[in-house]
């Protein structure tokens, strides 16, 4: 019976991971627990196990004192030497070993579930701490049962939640088929930690092409970022370190073996590898491959690029339901419109067009405020006069000039504008009140 405790104790502490020292600290604090409930908590009670008779001891403590006052804790010198210690003085603390077979059976399962609660602690805090480091790793699990739309993954020590957010929309898991997931985050919570993990992160695109391309595990290529449509489409951008490494053959892999295993275990989502390079432009012009393109407008200030590309080449680069622009905008940073050759030049047309029509102005200030990003006399008239004056080639009388005449044009404009507007509200308000006395007319009998 005596080893029986300390085999207990190893064999719970491998079984668990947990400490022993965390286990006896539990087993002393559940059994002082218990002795207070038996001999009364106003007493001072302490516990110490011995590895080598295999139990808990259990000690009173109790002051010595000239005249006692709380008789749970204090005693007399008188008292102290007859009964504990001949030397006793007073001030000393004195402990004195309990028998703790008086204990009763509700002390014994108090202590006991004391025990058990905190072997539960001391687990969930073992797991937690396991894998709050493993934050954005992969994981693989077993699908262990399904909570409303939520799929719970048994992952060895723990179980952890795949939510519907978080799936793929078409893919279908049953009762003990294999998962592979990205973990998102680990947070404790009162019912222990929680895990939650992803299949549709694109995180999870990275470090799958970590564990397939050896290049990126060994940092000889980095991956500068990824977008996914995940079950559709996802796009990579890798640059290489070494410049005899080629960081898109790499990721592709001899006859595309690498690329391959990845879109297998998103089950063929398809995969876009784009090289990355410091030129924003360019970069984004590779973003939007297979599409060519055939000229940049950027605008830093707003973090936008214009791309035009060829008439036939702009179904391409918008993708389909806009999937391609959509993820080379996510993957570049950039927000990404893009037009065809033909609609370019009509907006350019229709843009000069109408700066054109601002009386006063000629071909060159135009062409210039044009060039200087005005789209048409509204822009430069809603303008501030200080914009028109940072114009390049555009004197400052000039400047002041266009910018008076453009205000006037444009308030003249919108004047006659909305008479017409109102003239064609008033028009069809009187036709919807004749249309009325027309219906009430007594029809011939």
């Amino acid at each position: 019976m005596q080893q029986d405790l300390n085999r207990v104790i190893e064999q719970v502490s491998k079984e668990k991971g947990i400490d022993k020292s965390i286990l006896i600290s539990a087993l002393e604090n559940a059994m002082i627990s218990a002795a207070k409930k038996t001999f009364g908590h106003q007493r001072k009670i302490e516990a110490q196990f011995n590895p080598e008779i295999g139990e808990v001891e259990l000690f009173e403590a109790k002051t010595v004192v000239e005249n006692v006052q709380d008789p749970a804790v204090e005693v007399t010198l008188q008292e102290a030497r007859e009964a504990l210690d001949p030397d006793a003085e007073i001030g000393d603390e004195l402990l004195s070993k309990l028998d703790s077979s008086m204990f009763g059976r509700i002390a014994a399962q108090a202590a006991k579930q004391n025990i058990v609660q905190r072997v539960r602690d001391a687990e969930r805090e073992i797991i937690y701490n396991e894998f709050k480091g493993r934050e954005g790793q992969l994981v693989n699990g077993i699908v262990q049962r399904f909570e409303k739309r939520n799929i719970i993954v048994n992952l060895g020590r723990t179980d952890a939640i795949l939510p519907e957010k978080e799936q793929v929309p078409r893919e279908r898991y049953r009762q003990g088929d294999r998962i592979r997931a990205y973990i998102v985050s680990v947070e404790i919570t009162s019912r222990g930690p929680q895990i939650v993990l992803s299949r549709t992160h694109p995180g999870m695109l990275t470090k799958l092409f970590e564990q397939e391309v050896p290049e990126i595990y060994e940092s000889i290529v980095e991956v500068k970022g990824a977008a996914r449509e995940p079950g559709g489409r996802a796009k990579i951008a890798v640059v290489s370190n070494d410049p005899d490494v080629d960081p898109v053959g790499a990721c592709v892999g001899m006859k595309g073996t690498r690329v391959q295993a990845v879109v297998q275990e998103l089950r063929g989502e398809k995969i876009d590898i784009v090289h990355w390079i410091p030129d924003q432009a360019e970069y984004v012009c590779r973003a939007l491959a297979p599409a060519k393109v055939s000229k940049i407008i950027i605008d830093d200030d707003e973090h936008s690029m214009e791309v035009i590309v060829p008439d036939d080449q702009l179904s391409l680069a918008i993708g389909k339901k806009g999937q391609n622009v959509r993820l080379a905008s996510r993957l570049t940073g950039w927000r990404i419109d893009v037009r065809s050759e033909a609609e370019a030049e009509e907006e350019t047309r229709q843009a000069r067009q109408s700066i054109g029509a601002i009386p006063g102005i000629n071909d060159f200030a135009a062409e210039l405020l044009y060039q200087a990003g005005f789209k048409s006399a509204e822009e430069v008239a809603d303008s501030e006069l200080e914009e028109i004056l940072d114009v390049e080639g555009v004197s400052k009388d000039k400047a002041e000039s266009l910018y008076k005449s453009a205000k006037e044009y444009v308030a003249e404009k919108r004047k006659k504008e909305q008479e017409a507007q109102a003239a064609a509200q008033a028009a069809a308000a009187a036709a919807s009140e004749v249309q009325p006395a027309e219906e009430k007319q007594p029809q011939e009998s």
